[in-house]
């Protein structure tokens, strides 16, 4: 019942988003809407912050499917930049706010999560150590958020398809060679 009662107050945040800005909304007008008691909402949520931060991580991980192997890392950042764009509304609404860092949070640690995964199955069977796995995810971490809250300033008008495509070209055999960079260091 739970996941039930925060999926009906992401839903009713994105209808009110569609009609007013973020910072017109109000606990009263979400719980209104789906018949619940503020004393509901504060269960669940400190604040409708809160409640921004989890539907962006919760969209962004029901995204990326699993996708954070070397195979799949491309499909999870294509299904990363779809789910925002499929929340377009909502994303730009927040983007435009004074919460814009709840937009960079959940987006870095979905990238944080993707990336990590793609380093960890390159760097099996090295030596480098977890704070250098750690420190190789972070770095492609930025550049990926970057490029992403670029693309969201700018409307997102422009084919994300074609920016995967350009990062994956960018970032081929760049990961490994990090590793690699990592482990003759190491020697």
């Amino acid at each position: 019942m739970s996941n039930l009662t925060k999926l009906a107050l992401e839903q009713s945040l994105k209808r009110f988003l569609l009609k007013k800005p973020l910072d017109k909304i109000t606990i009263k007008d979400l719980t209104d809407d789906i018949g619940i008691s503020r004393m509901s909402f504060y269960y669940h949520f400190k604040d409708i912050y809160d409640l921004v931060e989890w539907s962006c991580i919760y969209d962004a991980t029901n995204a990326l499917k699993g996708n954070k192997t070397y195979d799949t890392w491309q499909e999870g950042l294509t299904s990363i930049f779809e789910a925002v764009l499929q929340n377009k509304p909502f994303i730009l609404n927040v983007y435009h706010t004074t919460t814009q860092d709840s937009i960079e949070r959940f987006l870095f640690t979905t990238v944080h999560d993707l990336i990590l995964g793609v380093v960890r199955e390159k760097a099996q069977g090295t030596n480098i150590s977890e704070e250098q796995i750690q420190f190789i995810a972070d770095f492609y971490k930025y550049s990926f958020v970057g490029i992403m809250l670029d693309w969201i300033g700018k409307g997102m008008n422009e084919d994300y398809n074609e920016i995967v495509y350009n990062m994956a070209n960018t970032l081929h055999g760049s990961i490994a060679n990090s590793i690699s960079n990592f482990t003759n260091e190491a020697k």
